[in-house]
């Protein structure tokens, strides 16, 4: 295995996703964490699903930007949304799904296509999760 090029580092303390806290080891990231009121919780703060939705859209993000640059194909403009899901299982647990919408302008569809079938194969996120978990990925052209 390589060496990291980066470790990331957070901490939840508390009662974790059911008003804990989540905080990076330099303090960058600090949040209150609530059970979202669709499971039953009150809401008005963020929940683990948001912050991995967040960080998946903006790792994908950088790497349709990434593989848009090794090809010298512009983008006009881009955007990626994160959809992810809580699913109870059968035996009383949970599992996760996702969906990546990359919205790009300036290129065609079959452009925009390839640019994120090859940014789906470069992602960590979609790396990690892959065979794990139901995950889609479509790109609309503006």
């Amino acid at each position: 295995m390589n060496a990291p090029l980066y470790t990331g580092i957070a901490t939840s303390t508390g009662d974790g996703r059911a008003g804990g806290r989540a905080r990076s080891d330099d303090g960058l990231l600090d949040l209150g964490l609530a059970i979202p009121k669709e499971m039953g919780g009150p809401g008005g703060a963020t929940n683990p699903e948001q912050l991995f939705a967040a960080g998946w859209a903006s790792c994908f993000h950088s790497a349709v930007k990434a593989v848009a640059a090794q090809r010298k194909t512009a983008i006009a403009d881009s955007a990626v949304v994160a959809e992810v899901q809580v699913l109870p299982t059968p035996e009383g647990g949970f599992s996760l799904s996702a969906a990546l919408h990359v919205e790009l302008s300036g290129v065609d569809q079959v452009t925009a296509d390839e640019l994120v079938e090859a940014a789906h194969a470069m992602c960590p996120y979609s790396n990690a999760t892959r065979g794990n978990i139901p995950v889609t990925v479509d790109a609309t052209v503006a």
